[in-house]
């Protein structure tokens, strides 16, 4: 089987490192085609937790990776005057508290709330207070521990990532080649593509193709006329600004979203400078403003002048037809609010492995591909949307305009369930976990009007007693941990004490 992936960037070298991996040279040959002379998008900076397993999965040397890419570690998103003006609140990559007698911690504190106990979620989230406290140290083994209770991402330079990826996988014996496509050989009866002309005239055949061409999808749209499905109406934002700038003040370990009058402002912390955007609407402001915005919201010198990214989110009618893959923003594109970009490059490349075809494609393989993927794309797109329309507290004509606005059915679903007692449900397959979707939903106002009666089963001093002890061990594991700043300093240039770090149990009060 010969497999030709066109474009590089995070997407193309993802699924090459992917691909190379997971099969033998002899089963499939891989072979990427991108030019110097197109450029990559390269804002996708924040991370979530799955791209720590991919790593995993190629058997990087973790803190190799993070001194290469100039990376730091993540353990959510701050979510800054969203519900209103003045809030903050953390999606952690964690779980709020633990449960009790198999009832979910969120039903005790819901019922603590409705006794009339003013307890702040965050306080039982240990990712969280971790955030608060610019603190990070790895997770525990131990599942006993209120150490093992979150996971971590990172923060990279996406365009390093991608020459990271690029050096192991031809250390893998991957064969790249530079040059741009003129011309698309398709077969006259099945409509296959058979064959890419480059622009030196070299021909290169293959039996699969993957399209990493990014936005303009040569291959999937511009050859196969794949369409496109519009989410403009949930997602009006299609315009964004992003600019590095100097590193000051603490090394946070967390991204930060801000809410601002059209859009919002992206914050991306890593070791060398932070990673600036603003994401906002042609519809209710001008570029000119933006820039204006963004350039005043900085908390340093801006290194460079604003670049524009123009999208449109939404995702391709099929992202596998005939023997055709696009994976990345050839695929779809969902703003980066919950920094999904790289995570959904990666699961599509982890579905082609897991369904890879014969020579001979059967429709129910890429059948199947396309529904996982749309899935994928369906339950991003419903939580983004869930940010703009909890926004009571806003009143700019965006805001206005997303609190009104119809949401989909699946949404409305979702919502009123949860509204009822807190019940948030664990699909099998697609992104954030009924942790996150409560991080979200408290965090911008929506609480439910009753609770799960199975919290019944403690008493009211036993039920306050236990959330008291769980904030407690909190609170004093956080202390104890590094800061953010000299975790990362130790981990990428000391390997001793990276070792040291990785293998330290909980504190005697954990």
């Amino acid at each position: 089987m010969k497999i030709v992936i066109l474009g590089g960037g995070t997407a193309g070298w993802m699924s090459a490192a992917a691909l190379t991996r997971a099969f033998k040279p002899e089963f499939c040959s891989v072979r990427l085609i991108e030019s110097d002379d197109i450029g990559i998008v390269g804002v996708g900076e924040a991370t979530l937790p799955q791209v720590h397993d991919f790593n995993q999965f190629l058997a990087i040397d973790e803190a190799e990776f993070m001194r290469e890419t100039n990376a730091t570690f993540k353990l959510g998103i701050e979510f800054r005057d969203w519900a209103q003006r003045g809030d903050s609140y953390i999606h952690p990559f964690g779980v709020h508290g633990q449960a009790m007698g198999g009832v979910p911690f969120f039903q005790y504190w819901l019922r603590a709330r409705q006794n009339g106990h003013d307890l702040n979620i965050e306080d039982y989230s240990y990712p969280i207070a971790a955030c608060r406290h610019m603190k990070f140290d790895m997770p525990s083994d131990d599942e006993k521990s209120i150490r093992s209770t979150y996971s971590y991402a990172y923060h990279f330079d996406a365009t390093l990532y991608a020459k990271f990826l690029r050096k192991w996988s031809e250390g893998q014996g991957l064969k790249r080649t530079e040059g741009q496509v003129v011309d698309v050989t398709l077969d006259a009866e099945s409509g296959y593509i058979r064959a890419l002309t480059l622009k030196s005239g070299e021909v290169v055949e293959g039996d699969l193709f993957i399209d990493c061409s990014g936005f303009r999808g040569l291959l999937i749209s511009q050859t196969l006329k794949m369409g496109w499905e519009d989410w403009t109406q949930w997602l009006p934002c299609d315009r964004a600004l992003a600019v590095p700038c100097e590193r000051v003040g603490d090394l946070t370990p967390f991204t930060r979203a801000t809410a601002r009058e059209a859009g919002w402002q992206w914050r991306i912390p890593l070791q060398h400078r932070t990673g600036n955007g603003y994401v906002f609407s042609s519809q209710f402001t001008t570029e000119e403003r933006a820039a204006e915005v963004l350039l005043a919201n900085l908390d340093g010198k801006p290194l460079a002048d604003p670049r524009l990214i123009t999208f449109q989110s939404g995702r391709r009618q099929q992202s596998w037809y005939k023997n055709c893959i696009a994976i990345g923003l050839a695929s779809g594109f969902l703003e980066p609010l919950e920094s999904t970009s790289i995570y959904l490059a990666q699961i599509a490349a982890s579905y082609l492995i897991e369904l890879f075809p014969g020579k001979q494609i059967d429709p129910r393989i890429s059948g199947e591909f396309n529904r996982l993927v749309d899935i994928e794309y369906e339950r991003v797109r419903d939580f983004l949307i869930l940010h703009y329309h909890a926004t009571a507290g806003r009143d700019e004509p965006l805001w206005r305009h997303a609190q009104s606005m119809q949401v989909p059915e699946s949404l409305v679903e979702k919502m009123a369930i949860f509204k009822r007692r807190g019940h948030v449900h664990r699909y099998k397959d697609g992104l954030f976990s009924p942790a996150s979707w409560i991080a979200v939903y408290t965090g911008q106002g929506i609480t439910p009007v009753g609770y799960d009666r199975q919290a019944d089963n403690l008493s009211a001093y036993e039920l306050l007693a236990r959330l008291s002890e769980m904030k407690g061990r909190i609170d004093v594991n956080v202390a104890a941990m590094p800061s953010h700043a000299d975790f990362v300093r130790d981990f990428c240039f000391d390997a001793k004490a990276a070792s040291k770090a990785a293998m330290m149990g909980e504190t005697a009060h954990g």
